[in-house]
């Protein structure tokens, strides 16, 4: 079975201390897990689709939507101090000599987005700006994407592309954590509401129990201070199960509510 981090391996750094994590994790479970890149552009579709998975970070958007659905094993929670539990939400960042100060001073520039499936980079940020449109009027005169990464997103803002865009928080504390001189170039204008996070999840082919200790092995990280170090790294209190997936239907709720506007891109 593979293992794979590529939508949090913000930095080389980071992506050696996700592989560290998982494969104590991996051997305290008595599951043996094969830690793969699969880096950029390589579609996260065709990766999601594995029947091989057994600890794969997956949006919750596409969660939400696959049919027959994958395995959830466990959930990251990240240090947001905004955040409660395993929930993430976006960052609307500009450059940070930019002189908009709110997110309407936005308004009628270009904005960023990176997929279409994309939670953070392109659901959250739709439904927080909703709120803003009147009528059919666009509040941007350019949409630039589909940028498929965070660091895609980011790197429009930075080099003139774009003049804000959405980033996950969770990649945003990594960032701040291991790439300091990035990511004091950003800076935050406004937060989109808390969703449940990104979850590591497993094939639905994988037998339940193979699941169920993996699941256990991630949870047991939380409170093993041997890992204290990992996780400061990671910028994570620890990893917690999901016993309720239907907590992913505000991800569907929130397009819905969208496309019923005739909102289809986030400018």
């Amino acid at each position: 079975m593979i293992a794979c981090t590529r939508m949090y391996n913000a930095t080389p750094a980071v992506a050696d201390a996700w592989r560290a994590l998982i494969e104590r994790v991996s051997a305290n479970a008595g599951v043996p897990l094969d830690v793969i890149d699969y880096p950029a552009p390589a579609p996260l579709a065709d990766l999601w689709d594995r029947p091989d998975m057994g600890a794969v970070f997956m949006c919750g958007w596409p969660f939400q939507k696959r049919r027959p659905g994958p395995q959830i094993v466990a959930a990251p929670v990240p240090t947001d101090p905004d955040c409660t539990g395993p929930t993430y939400c976006t960052d609307m960042v500009v450059r940070a000599d930019a002189p908009f100060r709110t997110i309407e001073d936005t308004f009628g520039g270009r904005i960023a987005w990176t997929d279409r499936g994309s939670q953070s980079g392109f659901n959250a940020p739709r439904h927080f700006l909703m709120r803003y449109r009147d009528g059919d009027a666009p509040l941007y005169k350019a949409n630039v994407g589909p940028l498929i990464t965070p660091r895609a997103s980011l790197g429009a803002v930075l080099d003139g592309t774009a003049d804000v865009a959405p980033l996950d928080s969770y990649f945003h504390l990594l960032l701040q954590r291991h790439d300091p001189e990035t990511a004091s170039r950003l800076r935050v204008i406004a937060r989109t509401e808390c969703t449940p996070a990104p979850v590591l999840v497993a094939a639905a082919e994988i037998d339940p129990g193979i699941v169920g200790a993996l699941g256990d092995a991630f949870e047991a990280v939380t409170a093993d201070p041997t890992f204290a170090s990992v996780l400061h790294d990671l910028c994570l209190r620890g990893f917690s199960r999901i016993d309720d997936p239907s907590i992913y239907a505000i991800t569907d709720a929130w397009d819905a509510e969208a496309r019923a506007a005739g909102y289809d891109l986030p400018g």
